[in-house]
Order: structure tokens, then C-alpha cells, then sequence
């Protein structure tokens, strides 16, 4: 009965431990108090977490006494899973997965200069027959995926991507005109989440959402695309809640949380 009682004890300890990095890794510096109003214990209770963390050099005292942060000690821990944090490797499984639940096709896409580059791709049982998105480059301003990539950057990298590649009429539907783009990214960046209808090429409808890394930027967008006749724009809605929790996941994996 003892050591079951111990051994609960230990694991509400180190589960407090963690929750103590993370509140550190949110705010970046926070004192006893705050810690231990955060996780509901006593400041004493708080105090020797923060003390056995920094004994093992996980947080420091910063120059003004009684705050704490990070510490130097995470470097080598970190440094043990920065070869995984690769956005292609960490998103393969997910967007296979997303691929199989939605049954279309599924794409990471980068940016790259300015176009939005295909790194990876998933089919979905639907898919008999499909073109291979990967290495192609696409136009920013009118694929569900560039226009994802586009809203995450600042307006004068933005004028200056699109100075690069123009605003070409792909089809009827494609939008040229800069006021009305702006608008279009402006929504992106509100719903989190973009849609291309018959903008690149007649027939082809997609949705794209943002990859975020660890300190919150956009590194990648993930897509579903298909045919206009079966990936209309309620299957696109429908497709978004999937969509964004495959995202979420991949940015979880690339180190982002929200807190």
C-alpha cells in the first residue's frame, strides 16, 4: 500500500515538474507565486519543484531574484530530437491518416521563392487515378496552399512575392485583382484555413490549413484537393474540422503548443 501510495506520488511529481517547464516555455519567465497559482499547489510545494529543476539545470534564476526561467540543461534534451523535426517526416503519417479519413488527396506544401512548392503527398482511397503534386510548383495566389503561405508572411514580403510571380488568370475564377486578394488573405488569416475553387485549373477544388514550428510561424500548409464534382464546396466544410486537426497535430510534433 505504501509504495502504490509512493509511487502516485512520484508521478504527480514529475507530472507538476512538466507542467512547470511548460508554463516557463509559455510565459518565459515566472516567479514562485505565479507557478504555483498556476498549477493549484502551495507556494512551498511550487518552490521545491522549481528548486529540484534547477538543481538539474532545466531553469535558472534570471537577474531579477525570484523569477525563473528555462534553463541551458533542455539544450542537450532538445538537441536529442532536432533531426526529427523535419515537417515532411512528422506530417507523413498524419497526412496519410487525413488522406484515408477524407478519401482525397493530400499535400505538404513550402514555400519556395514565389511559389508554393509540393513536398509530400498522401492518396486517399478515392484517388484511383491521380497527378503527382510532389516537387510541382504552384502560384501562390490562386492554390488553397500558396494563398495559406502567402497570408502568414508581412505585406512587403508579400508585394514582393507577388512583384515575382504576377497574378496570372489560371481560369474564369482566379483572382487578379490585388484589393480583392488582400481581402481574400485577410480571411484566411481570420477562419485560419483556405479554399481555392476552380482558381488554378477547371475541375479542382481544394482546402489548405497551416503547419506552425515552435515559436508559432507558418512553415508549411497541408491540403485536400479533388475533382469540383465530388469535392464540392459542402465537402470542403465538411473536410475542414479533419483538416485542421491533422494540422494541429503536425505543428504539435514540430514542437508548437498553444498552452
Amino acid at each position: 500500500m505504501g509504495n502504490t501510495a509512493g509511487r502516485a506520488g512520484g508521478v504527480q511529481s514529475v507530472d507538476r515538474a512538466i507542467s512547470v517547464l511548460e508554463i516557463l516555455a509559455r510565459k518565459g519567465e515566472a516567479g514562485v507565486t505565479e507557478v504555483a497559482a498556476e498549477i493549484a499547489v502551495h507556494k512551498s510545494t511550487a518552490f521545491r519543484l522549481l528548486g529540484a529543476l534547477e538543481n538539474r539545470g532545466l531553469v535558472e534564476q534570471s537577474a531579477q531574484r525570484g523569477k525563473y526561467r528555462l534553463g541551458f540543461g533542455l539544450i542537450p534534451l532538445a538537441g536529442a530530437v532536432t533531426d526529427n523535426l523535419d515537417v515532411t517526416r512528422q506530417g507523413r503519417a498524419v497526412c496519410a491518416e487525413l488522406a484515408a479519413e477524407v478519401g482525397e488527396t493530400v499535400n505538404v506544401a513550402v514555400l519556395q521563392e514565389h511559389w508554393a512548392v509540393n513536398v509530400d503527398q498522401a492518396r486517399g482511397p478515392s484517388t484511383v487515378a491521380t497527378h503527382n503534386w510532389i516537387g510541382k510548383l504552384t502560384p501562390l495566389h490562386c492554390t488553397a496552399s500558396g494563398k495559406v503561405l502567402l497570408a502568414a508572411v508581412g505585406p512587403a514580403q508579400r508585394s514582393a512575392l507577388l512583384a515575382a510571380s504576377g497574378v496570372p488568370r489560371h481560369t474564369p475564377r482566379t483572382i487578379v485583382d490585388r484589393a480583392r486578394l488582400e481581402a481574400e488573405l485577410a480571411r484566411v488569416v481570420q477562419r485560419g484555413c483556405a479554399t481555392a475553387v476552380e482558381e488554378y485549373e477547371v475541375g479542382l477544388n481544394a482546402l489548405a490549413a497551416p503547419v506552425l514550428d515552435r515559436s508559432g510561424e507558418v512553415i508549411a500548409a497541408v491540403s485536400v484537393s479533388g475533382p469540383s464534382y465530388r469535392l464540392d464546396e459542402r465537402r470542403l466544410e465538411a473536410c475542414l474540422e479533419p483538416l485542421l486537426a491533422a494540422t494541429k497535430e503536425i505543428s504539435r510534433r514540430m514542437g508548437w503548443f498553444a498552452g
